[in-house]
């Protein structure tokens, strides 16, 4: 799923070092879990939480409900469900809203540029084939500090970043980053991705990319940053 902030590029170099050491039947949990970009990748016991109440009903619908979602939505239908979602099933909320500019909520309706990208199509196609790919998977809907998170899990955290374009809600980071360095004192396996971290996280990979505010936009120009995986030092 296109997803604004998504780690799909990068799963093939994150995930080995995430699950390097990793137990059987060790739980592997994300606390923002978004896309499901990452975990779509891992097997095992697997928990996706993601306190965005409409993205966890749509991912609800298609993983255990069998939804099977419109293959295309007009502007018109799409703004109607942007201004009106107290009239719509929260899933279908959830899959209209995410398909915008950069994976954003409802960040402004997709249109078809001189017939070169059927962008509803797309977006139908990619997360129908990332569905089965999550079978069995442990869904959660709730803020990552009410977490009940199961004993010696690893925990790969993808909040959103600071100094970065913003999500619906506002994210608190000097909490965020207390709780991660809680959840490793606590016996966890905890990796965060950020650009930057407090002093006593330590980087364990990075790699250079370029980056857009929308992951589709040629005419926008980009942006060299460098991601990053942190660790807590305990």
């Amino acid at each position: 799923m296109k997803y604004m902030g998504s780690k799909a590029r990068f799963a093939k170099h994150l995930l080995p070092i995430i699950l390097k050491d990793r137990q059987p039947n060790q739980p592997y949990l994300e606390p923002f879990a978004g896309g499901m970009n990452m975990i779509d990748k891992v097997d095992g016991i697997r928990i996706a939480n993601d306190q965005h109440e409409e993205l966890m009903a749509m991912w609800q619908a298609l993983i255990y409900d069998h939804w099977d979602p419109p293959k295309s939505v007009s502007e018109a239908e799409y703004k109607h469900i942007k201004y009106n979602q107290d009239q719509y099933p929260k899933h279908l909320v959830g899959y209209v809203g995410f398909n915008s500019f950069g994976g954003k909520w409802f960040a402004g309706y997709r249109r078809d540029k001189q017939g070169k990208r059927d962008y509803w199509s797309e977006h139908y196609r990619n997360i129908t084939k990332q569905v089965p790919k999550l079978d069995g998977v442990i869904l959660s809907n709730q803020s990552y500090l009410n977490l009940d998170i199961p004993e010696n899990s690893i925990v790969y955290c993808d909040p959103p970043y600071a100094a970065t374009t913003k999500y619906r809600d506002k994210f608190n980071h000097d909490l965020f980053w207390d709780w991660c360095r809680k959840q490793s004192e606590a016996g966890h396996q905890v990796f965060i991705s950020e650009y930057n971290a407090p002093k006593d996280f330590e980087c364990i990979w990075e790699k250079g990319s370029k980056t857009t505010f929308s992951w589709h936009a040629e005419e926008i120009s980009t942006k060299e940053s460098v991601e990053r995986l942190f660790v807590h030092r305990k």
